[in-house]
């Protein structure tokens, strides 16, 4: 479908990399080409062969991450790249030098450009092994060899991919099926970072990758409309392809900015607020009861929970209450512990046990009572007038995946300002949300005296295991997002194209933005040693089915 279509291809390039090209070409690539250092494993890094520890040239530091020049070569670290673009003019686009990817200093993020990305795959072939059995060739044959497999790149890029795949796949064949890396697209880790967390929800992903749509005669797919829906098929049979090298999802970005033409640019977004969306575009090609119009789309069976809200009246003790549905849960920070005026002065440590919040204490703050201001006196049916009145929250229905926001973004309409709060919180991996059910918060209120309870909410499991936590690091304005996920016992962080294991610590250090639980059976089941097989058309997308090699 791709390659019927060049609009499918990559996106087109940031415009201080169209720039950059414009004015210099691939000469600063093919230079940088000869500092490329690839690895067995797949990773490739930038060695100047001048210095032995490359070194910030403003700082003289070498701990933060540093990035080189394509002009002149200069290194600088992170909190220096923006003042040598200041410095020296058009010195706007600079190589990771650990990572070995385009990174753009006026957009604050990392940038692809497929011309940079056949430059470091040549490399990597030229790095393969010289023969299969160990022994050394002659350079001349080498040297022929070697213009006949440049030749080769040039012709067919793809060639390529399919033989650093297959070196990748057994380096990694320990890896879970469905881990993998996501290639940067322009300030696209918002997205990156949320796409790993769909792919591996248990029953979000068992329904994606059973086939039942058949994108070639999809309706809502035209000439100059995508169908995002297709697109997601088409996402997550790729990554789950079993081909380990990071994958550009450019087509379910194009058909996403269709969807949110409002989204639609280079620059970086909210992790929350691309969810919401891609789950709303989902939910316009669900399927509606036609008695009850409830929505049967995969994003409602998933995520959709319900909330109830009790408004009591001061007065005489009315209470009114109203069910809204949800998609997530979107909570406040707990600052019990923390003076408010240390929280937007004061970046916080794990280490630091005095600024402390917990998503047990945000749980708690969400369901508190809370007494409305003056502004929001509510209407009293039986008093017949507005009175002060308390407002309180609880969970009527509990989703099978449940999506936890933490609100790290402030801002400040009337001081025209914005602030992201930079505080550690503490969360479970098993989670309990039976405290926070209707049916437990209800009870409470009136002193535990209500024995029974209506409602559907006393057949939920309300145990939770968590499987993937969305952290953001940086500033409000220039930041990044990176996902851990939690496949067969081991914890994952994908940053990107960059896949590696990390230790349970990490994560529990890490600055969490958006958690997501699955419910324990759920959980479990989909985490079974099974072998991998395809789907059944047919299957129920809600049965788990295995997820690991």
């Amino acid at each position: 479908m791709m390659s019927r279509n060049s609009m499918y291809t990559n996106p087109k390039p940031c415009k201080h990399l169209a720039d950059y090209k414009l004015r210099h070409g691939l000469s600063g690539y093919n230079l940088l080409q000869e500092q490329i250092r690839t690895t067995p494993s797949g990773k490739s890094s930038v060695k100047n062969h001048q210095t032995e520890i490359p070194r910030c040239c403003f700082c003289n530091g070498y701990q933060k991450r540093l990035y080189l020049c394509l002009i002149c070569s200069s290194i600088s670290c992170s909190s220096h790249t923006l003042l040598h673009s200041q410095c020296e003019n058009g010195h706007d686009i600079a190589v990771d030098i650990e990572r070995s990817e385009l990174y753009c200093v006026l957009c604050c993020d990392q940038v692809y450009d497929p011309d940079f990305d056949k430059i470091v795959m040549l490399k990597h072939l030229m790095d393969l092994p010289r023969s299969g059995n160990g022994v050394d060739v002659s350079a001349g044959r080498r040297s022929s060899k070697r213009r006949r497999l440049c030749s080769a790149l040039e012709l067919d890029l793809k060639k390529t991919k399919q033989l650093v795949s297959m070196r990748d796949l057994r380096a990694k064949s320990c890896y879970p099926l469905g881990l993998r890396g996501l290639n940067n697209l322009g300030s696209t880790c918002f997205m990156n970072s949320v796409l790993q967390a769909l792919l591996h929800a248990p029953p979000f992903r068992n329904y994606f990758l059973t086939g039942q749509r058949n994108h070639e005669v999809c309706r809502k797919r035209s000439s100059d409309r995508l169908c995002l829906l297709c697109d997601i098929y088409v996402f997550f049979s790729a990554v789950f392809s079993g081909d380990r090298t990071p994958y550009s999802p450019a087509q379910l970005l194009y058909s996403w900015w269709q969807h949110s033409a409002n989204l639609a640019s280079y620059e970086q977004q909210d992790a929350h607020e691309f969810f919401i969306s891609v789950l709303d575009g989902i939910h316009e090609n669900g399927v509606k009861a036609r008695n009850t119009g409830e929505c049967h789309c995969v994003a409602h069976r998933v995520f959709s929970g319900q909330l109830r809200s009790d408004v009591t009246c001061m007065s005489c003790g009315y209470t009114s209450t109203t069910y809204d549905p949800f998609m997530d849960i979107s909570l406040n920070l707990d600052t019990g512990n923390c003076p408010s005026t240390d929280l937007a002065n004061k970046s916080l440590k794990p280490s630091d046990n005095t600024y402390v919040s917990t998503l047990l204490g945000c749980l708690d703050l969400f369901t508190k009572p809370e007494k409305l201001g003056s502004d929001q006196k509510f209407f009293c049916e039986n008093c017949q007038e507005r009175q002060d009145s308390v407002k309180q929250m609880s969970i009527k229905r509990l989703p099978l995946v449940l999506c936890l926001h933490i609100k790290r973004f402030e801002h400040f309409p009337v001081r025209r300002m914005s602030r992201k709060i930079d505080r550690y919180m503490q969360f479970p991996f098993c989670l309990d949300m039976n405290p926070y059910l209707s049916s437990s918060v209800v009870r409470n209120r009136f002193g535990n005296r209500m024995f029974a309870f209506e409602g559907d909410e006393l057949d939920t499991s309300t145990e939770f295991e968590i499987f993937a936590v969305v952290t953001h690091s940086g500033t409000l304005d220039s930041g990044h997002y990176v996902t851990y996920l939690h496949l067969k016992d081991q914890w994952y962080k994908c940053d990107d194209a960059w896949i590696t294991a990390v230790e349970e610590e990490v994560v529990r250090a890490s600055q969490c933005y958006m958690l997501f639980y699955a419910q324990k059976m759920l959980y479990y089941k989909a985490n079974e040693d099974l072998v991998c097989q395809p789907v059944s058309p047919r299957a129920d997308p809600f049965l788990p089915i295995a997820g690991c090699c």
